[in-house]
Parts: C-alpha cells; sequence; structure tokens
C-alpha cells in the first residue's frame, strides 16, 4: 500500500517537477544565460574569456564570489515599468526590471561617487569603450594623472572598462555613472573610487538591453 502510494504520489507531482525545471530553464534563459541540462545557468560560459571591440577581456573567477552577485533573474515586484534600471548601491545590486514582478539582477560595486547621488535620471549617452576622464581632485591627489586630464583612450585599463551609461536629469550632467570595471574583485563592495562598477560580461549584457532615454532609479 505504502508503495503504491508513493508511486501514485510521484506520478501526481512529476507535471509540477517539469514546469519547475521549465520554470528556473526559463528564467535562466532570460537573462541571457545558456542553461545547463539540470536548468541551472551556464555560469562558466557567461564569464568566459571574450574579445569585444577588438580587446581581450579576461574571464570572472565567479567561484570566488558569493552567488548572489552573479548575473541571475529574481522576483522583484516593484510598480517601476518595465525597462527601468534600479541601482540599490547598500545591497550591492543593480536590478533591470522584467515583466510579471521579476527582474535582471546584476552584483554591483560602489565607490564613493556610487553614494554621492540618489534619485530618478535617464541615460542620456551610452558609449562603447568611452574615454576616462578622472575628476580634478583625483589628480590633485594623484599628480600622475595629469596626462589623462583630457582623457584616457577606451581599453582594458581605463577604469571606465568596456561601456559607460550616463545619467542625466534633462539637461544636467548628473556625473552618475554605470560602467565596468578592470578590478573584478571590487564586485559586491564598497570600492575606493568609481560610481557603480560591474563585470565586462555584466554590462555588455546589460548595455545591449537598455536604450537611450531609459529610466533610472538609484535608491538612497
Amino acid at each position: 500500500m505504502a508503495l503504491g502510494l508513493s508511486r501514485r504520489s510521484l506520478i501526481a507531482g512529476l507535471p509540477f517537477l517539469v514546469a519547475a525545471c521549465q520554470s528556473q530553464k526559463n528564467s535562466t534563459i532570460q537573462a541571457g544565460l545558456s542553461p545547463l541540462s539540470d536548468g541551472t545557468p551556464d555560469y562558466t560560459l557567461a564569464y568566459a574569456p571574450t574579445v569585444d571591440g577588438g580587446f581581450s577581456l579576461p574571464a570572472i573567477e565567479y567561484q570566488s564570489f558569493d552567488p548572489q552577485y552573479l548575473r541571475q533573474t529574481v522576483y522583484y515586484p516593484t510598480s517601476y515599468p518595465e525597462g527601468t534600471i534600479v541601482v540599490d548601491p547598500n545591497n550591492k545590486f543593480l536590478y533591470l526590471i522584467q515583466p510579471g514582478g521579476y527582474a535582471i539582477r546584476y552584483g554591483i560595486g560602489v565607490g564613493r561617487a556610487g553614494f554621492a547621488w540618489n534619485g530618478e535620471a535617464v541615460i542620456r549617452f551610452k558609449r562603447e569603450w568611452p574615454k576616462w576622464f578622472p575628476p580634478d581632485e583625483m589628480i590633485e591627489r594623484d599628480p600622475s594623472l595629469e596626462k589623462y586630464r583630457e582623457g584616457q583612450e577606451g581599453g582594458p585599463s581605463n577604469p571606465i572598462g568596456a561601456r559607460g551609461l550616463y545619467l542625466w536629469q534633462g539637461n544636467k550632467d548628473t556625473l552618475y555613472r554605470i560602467h565596468s570595471t578592470n578590478q573584478p574583485s571590487s564586485i559586491g563592495t564598497n570600492a575606493s573610487s568609481g560610481c557603480i562598477r560591474m563585470w565586462h560580461q555584466d554590462i555588455i549584457d546589460l548595455y545591449d538591453r537598455v536604450n537611450v532615454g531609459a529610466n533610472v532609479v538609484v535608491l538612497a
């Protein structure tokens, strides 16, 4: 009797198990990740070395990080419309709002400038491998940066990294940036400088998903 019940319970539960696996697989694909046979994300592929814009980008040693900072789809009910970026500097997350109460979540690192501003803005410009312009106060602290006063050309050694998203309010530049970093270990931490840092592979994914004019909300 017990064996019969067990078999019937297993058979009855199979549709729910299949549905759960399919849901996990769909969520994985939604985040731009290839699923493994069990539906979990193939992070080895997602964070593999790549070539972008003629530059070689190293693999991310994702196993060394808390899994919460890896790109993934999460339940995130909110009143913000689909396509909105929500930045949570304190918890080191960036959310791209998706339909149905979900979001693609990315891990971030936050520099001092990342805590200096909060509010709502729009992406006024998107740049691939942008120039980096060190602030005057940074040049004062480190005179060796004087050579970059007119800008450091884009490349792997550039602190802005592979992509930059520039946030404006109306005709005013907030000086707030979402960009990638050449210091991957800074993700999930309070970095010494910069605004919102992401892994190269993650900001390339985000960059391709958002358009100029997209709304950005930076939480206090």
